[in-house]
């Protein structure tokens, strides 16, 4: 287990690495004040991280875990229940995936004229994209689960609350994961432009306003700064995987 904490962190060092030296190639090719260093751009993080920059990324970040613990709260427990029930499954089903593909971002004037423009109509923007990803998935994976493995558990005296708890839950949570990942970097897609529209914290709106002023050192800070909240919910999201899933890093 230390060896893959040791090889995650490595690995993440790589791949910070990595991008900066492709960053700075691609500055000296534009040739443009639009696209500045990683130096400059970090310079102006460093510079404007207390307290302006600080606190548009602790609003974007509160507004992505909450939306992630919303839908994971809500979407887990019902894809587990329609993944174990065929009836359910027949009668949901279909309604998940007529839905699924909507484009969620056309609703935001519609949820803004029902919820305002303040924090509720943003983390319902984000539930709602990705409330089904993780749904289908968790659903699919409940799916999968072979029926040989759970009678043997049933054979055995486990009730349903002891097959979900031993057998159900652990097989589906590395998809769950999985699913979680994908749906952080939508969250977080989605988030840039909630705050775009009719905003006035966050960073997405930080980024915008940036860009309007012609102020890029300022922009790519806000690039940066969202960049690495998601470097760091995907870690936490990894490190959470291998204490709840240590038997996929044995």
């Amino acid at each position: 287990m230390r060896l893959v904490e040791q090889n995650f962190y490595k690995n993440y060092g790589k791949a910070v690495l990595f991008v900066l030296l492709l960053w700075q190639v691609l500055a000296w090719l534009a040739a443009n004040p639009g696209l500045p260093g990683p130096i400059p751009a970090i310079k102006e993080f460093i510079g404007s991280w207390w307290p302006e920059l600080a606190r548009h990324t602790l609003i974007s970040a509160y507004r992505v875990l909450l939306s992630l613990l919303l839908s994971l709260a809500t979407a887990v427990p019902l894809g587990l229940w329609i993944g174990r029930c065929s009836r359910l499954d027949s009668l949901l089903g279909p309604v998940a995936y007529l839905l699924y593909p909507v484009p969620k971002v056309a609703l935001l004037p519609v949820i803004m004229l029902l919820l305002g423009i303040g924090e509720g109509s943003k983390v319902a923007l984000i539930f709602l994209v990705i409330f089904f990803q993780i749904l289908v998935t968790t659903r699919d994976a409940a799916r999968k689960i072979p029926e040989q493995l759970l009678l043997s558990v049933r054979s055995l005296g486990a009730g349903s609350w002891e097959l979900y708890r031993q057998v159900i839950i652990p097989a589906c949570l590395p998809e769950i994961f999985t699913a979680s990942r994908i749906s952080l970097g939508s969250a977080i897609s989605v988030l840039f432009l909630s705050e775009t529209v009719a905003g006035r914290s966050g960073l997405g709106y930080y980024i915008l306003d940036g860009m309007l002023r012609a102020e890029y050192g300022v922009m790519f800070a806000g690039i940066l700064a969202i960049s690495f909240l998601g470097l760091i919910l995907y870690a936490l999201l990894d490190i959470l995987e291998i204490f709840l899933c240590p038997w996929r890093y044995i």
